[in-house]
């Protein structure tokens, strides 16, 4: 297939064409050619007012719910939802059924990959059934493709098995990832414990139970010298402790999610259950902090923390409803929409997960594969229900109006157009 990419602005640091307004023409996946009114004939022709592109975009933590909950989402649809998003590869969380813990439940997610047109990459589960009580076969699952370990949704709570995690992925210069919540400190809250919990009446849950785990978590890595990723991360604190852990040389960095940049607990005065959500929504001030901090570069990537839930479990009392949100299709909207920097959003989406998790990187130069998401920076929006690729549709930004809009991606030798 030849694809021909007329007067995009591309943005990619890494490129000796960054920051400038280029066509580029596309071969059989490979960038053939870089430069102005490039003359040739192509089977796909893409040209649009406003176009930008960049190195494909990375999600650290997607929950495609296959096997087991296919009813909530299948591998199919999540890669669906990701390339509609401007991802082109996405890290798959183990909490299905069966649970990511060997190498052949690796193997099936990698499989899929011949049929899809994003790149998914598993993430083994660090315990057996991810119940936190014995390590997983975490070399196995390496070899055949895992490219990091969690128990995904589940934080791993003994800092017994998560030292031995840690030391044991030193051996393959691994990675851990750990949403950090200390599940024993008000393991009833359902939201922020503060004025509007005490308000709405709701069980809250204080952000100390984050700041312990994060600060438990560091002193291991520390004597683990190993290296690990928090992600989800919302309290101001818990970077303060991250960024004092960077200084000292311990090797960890975080993400935070796009809701946890645009929503705050005052949000749920209406009791959207589509904002029940763990780790909870914080405060306004902490949401703000949270922007400066991403803005300063004290955050590294962005997570979408896509978790996919059906209606029976969102369309109900706020103290049944299940915890998550999906999040692919709208990242990019909403990262826009709070007022991150166009720049600053491709490094957190492209650059730095490429390089923490060891992805190979996807340079805009000649001679390189095409590995490229397309997007219009300065399109406003009202997202809708029609918007969403999900199979699930527990979206808390349906209505709300987003910057920036996905045109397509370019991956696998195929191009996906969103308009």
């Amino acid at each position: 297939m030849i694809i021909l990419i007329r007067r995009a602005h591309i943005i990619d640091p890494a490129s000796p064409h960054h920051d400038s307004v280029q066509d580029i023409l596309i071969t059989n996946g490979i960038i053939e050619q870089i430069g102005q009114e490039i003359d040739a004939s192509a089977d796909e022709v893409v040209s649009m007012e406003g176009l930008h592109l960049s190195p494909g975009w990375v999600d650290v933590f997607t929950h495609c719910c296959d096997p087991g909950f296919e009813y909530r989402e299948t591998l199919e649809s999540c890669a669906q939802a990701a390339a509609v998003g401007g991802f082109t590869h996405i890290f798959v969380l183990p909490n299905t059924q069966p649970v990511v813990h060997n190498k052949s439940m690796v193997e099936y997610i990698r499989d899929k990959n011949i049929s899809v047109p994003v790149s998914l990459h598993p993430i083994g589960a660090i315990t057996r059934n991810a119940e936190g009580k014995e390590l997983a076969e975490m070399y196995d699952m390496q070899v055949s493709g895992a490219i990091a370990f969690s128990d995904g949704i589940n934080p791993l709570q003994s800092a017994g098995i998560m030292i031995k995690a840690l030391q044991y992925v030193k051996t393959f210069n691994g990675v851990i990832l750990q949403v950090p919540d200390d599940t024993s400190i008000a393991p009833h809250g359902l939201m922020n414990e503060g004025i509007v919990s005490t308000r709405l009446g709701l069980p809250g849950k204080p952000a100390m139970a984050e700041e312990l785990m994060v600060a438990r978590d560091i002193k291991l890595t520390r004597y683990a010298a190993s290296r690990l990723h928090f992600t989800g991360v919302s309290s101001p604190k818990s970077l303060e402790y991250i960024g004092r852990a960077k200084d000292g040389g311990i090797d960890v960095t975080c993400s935070v999610t796009p809701y946890h940049l645009y929503f705050s607990d005052e949000d749920l005065d209406t009791y959207d259950t589509n904002l029940k959500v763990n780790l909870p929504v914080r405060t306004p001030a902490d949401r703000l902090a949270l922007k400066s901090a991403v803005i300063e570069g004290k955050v590294d990537c962005i997570s979408s923390h896509h978790n996919p839930q059906d209606t029976d479990h969102k369309v109900c009392e706020f103290e049944y409803a299940k915890s998550g949100m999906i999040g692919l299709e709208t990242t990019f909207g909403v990262l826009g929409a709070v007022g991150i920097p166009l720049g600053k959003t491709i490094q957190l989406l492209s650059e730095h997960p490429r390089k923490i998790f060891q992805l190979a990187s996807a340079t805009i130069e000649t001679g390189r594969e095409a590995d490229i998401t397309l997007f219009l920076p300065e399109v406003k929006y009202t997202f809708t229900i029609e918007d969403i690729r999900s199979k699930s549709k527990n979206s808390a930004f349906t209505g709300k109006e987003l910057t920036g809009k996905v045109a397509g991606i370019i991956h696998k030798n195929k191009l996906i157009r969103h308009f």
